[in-house]
């Protein structure tokens, strides 16, 4: 018990400062222990979002390419109503 006693008002006596810098320098210990599966979970999650991206524009030029030709279909048959239905006798 009277070696608990010292090491308790050691403890005690740190400034916040000090605490501070402790608690500091203990995140710096994790980040670079861990610095290598967080950098790769930055670029999973970057790739991820980049794919999702690429993914909505080519969606979106396909659908827009789609959009012109059923323009394009429905111009055509525009054009065949009204000149009417071919047959032997007008064509």
């Amino acid at each position: 018990m009277a070696e608990e006693g010292p090491g308790r008002e050691a403890k005690a006596t740190r400034t916040a400062a000090e605490m501070q810098l402790l608690r500091r320098r203990q995140e710096l210990d994790y980040f670079q222990k861990n610095a290598a599966r967080i950098r790769s979970r930055n670029l999973l999650t970057g790739l991820g979002i980049g794919a999702f991206v690429v993914g909505i524009f080519s969606y979106t030029i396909l659908s827009v390419k789609q959009e012109r030709i059923v323009e394009e279909l429905d111009e055509e048959a525009r054009i065949h109503i009204i000149r009417g239905p071919r047959t032997g006798a007008n064509s």
